[in-house]
């Protein structure tokens, strides 16, 4: 099956690496990777998925209960299936298919792979089919960094959307409200307001609240049915991924007021916050944005419990690089977009962490997130 296949400046930039490295082909068979390139994004992927991409077409292949789903919405010039029931004419077995693929690139061609996200298994099957592998993590890594105009643009429309299901939630936050309750009234809200401005949009959604002084502290895990109550501190999360690019934002806050200590923590994170922002820009080492923000959650005392980096690349990816952290010396480039999220866990206190979405520009760096950030505004209920 030929699908029409859309000009994309992705695809063009990788064809230029090929032709740099000598490569015959780029297989991949990673989710995010196929998003970026191919548009295509599949629920589950225990079948295998598979883009190739040569000079002159790009190739998806993919299981038959896919094959509709792909010749929709897949920007390829062919989609391949197999199938997995007796009395078929196509083939049984993915790797059927990669052979044949295989058999007609050039002799001695190579092809490239991200060897960071390439099964052995698959690496091994090129390998004894005389197609030795060729490393191109380093080459793809600077692609989906370096993110073009309409990319940054689709981040931004999910960071208007976002701060819709953060509002209602925090807005929901009272004494007996369970953590998924919450989760879900925002989900309600931004999934009713996607639907009416973005038709036959997809949506992805990756949310947690959790709350008190244990669960907060715990920076990634899922909302459960533990109620908020009187005192509480949380940290309410939202990405949300439009058509493949997605934006996150982050805030803690109070059922009623918090304590003393805690407002003193809250107002630490929050600075930290800002003393990265300040610095974010384009040459600035993304250790340095680490620095900024881990000197002033030091210099408070709080140094020992900021067990994680300030900030992560986001768009197709949950986490993409660059990572904002203390040992990378990458300066940061316009049109990266990162996350700026520097937060600390104190036991028994709780956990303090907001997050942004900001795209570096040719003199800066631009808010793709906005939502209210003080202490006031995020004691809720008072």
């Amino acid at each position: 099956m030929t699908v029409k296949q859309e000009s994309q400046p992705q695809l063009d930039a990788l064809r230029a690496a090929m032709r740099v490295q000598g490569a015959a082909a780029f297989l991949t068979l990673d989710a995010d990777q196929q998003t970026w390139l191919a548009g295509f994004r599949a629920l589950i992927y225990s079948r295998p998925i598979l883009l190739t991409v040569e000079p002159d077409r790009s190739t998806l292949i993919v299981p038959q209960l896919e094959y509709e789903h792909a010749k929709e919405h897949a920007r390829v010039d062919r989609v391949l299936a197999y199938g997995e029931r007796p009395g078929l004419e196509i083939p049984g077995s993915h790797l059927d298919l990669l052979d044949d693929l295989l058999a007609a690139l050039p002799e001695g061609g190579r092809v490239a792979v991200d060897e960071s996200r390439m099964p052995i298994g698959i690496a091994q099957h090129l390998e004894a089919r005389g197609r030795e592998p060729l490393s191109f993590a380093s080459s793809l890594r600077t692609m989906q960094e370096d993110k073009h105009p309409a990319e940054v643009e689709a981040v931004r429309r999910a960071g208007e959307l976002v701060s819709v299901g953060v509002e209602a939630s925090l807005a929901a936050c009272r004494p007996g409200i369970t953590e998924i309750e919450v989760d879900g009234i925002g989900a309600s809200a931004m999934l009713s307001a996607i639907a009416e401005i973005l038709p036959d949009a997809s949506v992805e959604l990756l949310t947690m609240t959790p709350s008190g002084p244990f669960r907060s502290t715990l920076p990634h895990v899922f909302s459960s049915t533990r109620q908020l109550r009187e005192g509480d501190v949380l940290i309410h999360t939202r990405q949300l991924a439009v058509d493949g690019y997605r934006a996150e934002l982050e805030r803690t806050a109070f059922v009623g007021e918090p304590s003393a200590e805690q407002a003193d923590a809250f107002e630490t994170m929050r600075r930290a916050q800002r003393c990265a922002i300040e610095v974010l820009g384009p040459g600035v080492p993304a250790a340095d944005v680490d620095r900024a923000a881990r000197n002033e959650i030091e210099a408070a005392g709080y140094g020992d419990y900021a067990i994680h980096r300030t900030g992560h690349g986001i768009a197709i990816g949950v986490h993409e690089h660059p990572h904002i952290r203390y040992d990378n010396p990458e300066p940061l480039r316009p049109g990266m977009v990162v996350t700026i999220e520097p937060g600390f866990y104190v036991p028994g206190l709780g956990g303090f962490r907001h997050s942004d979405t900001y795209a570096i520009t040719e003199t800066g760096a631009e808010a793709l997130t906005s939502f209210p950030s003080t202490l006031r505004e995020l004691s809720l209920g008072v």
